[in-house]
């Protein structure tokens, strides 16, 4: 059986939990950030754990994670 690759892309952009979970990083963070208030933008620092809808398809993605 032929080894399974990583997604490259997604390896650098996920990291697991203690838990076993994915988390990302939020996002609204890149530009623009004149018209946010400092609330808006501390509360996009981060990271929160992905979606549960979206946690099988990230394993299969990120299979050595």
């Amino acid at each position: 059986m032929p080894k399974v690759k990583t997604r490259r892309a997604a390896a650098k952009r996920f990291k697991k939990t203690g838990s076993g979970k994915i988390a990302r990083t939020q996002g609204w963070k890149g530009h623009r950030l004149i018209n946010r208030t400092r609330k808006q933008k501390r509360r996009v620092t981060g990271m929160v754990v992905a979606d549960d809808a979206d946690q099988p398809r990230l394993k299969r993605m990120l299979p050595y994670l």
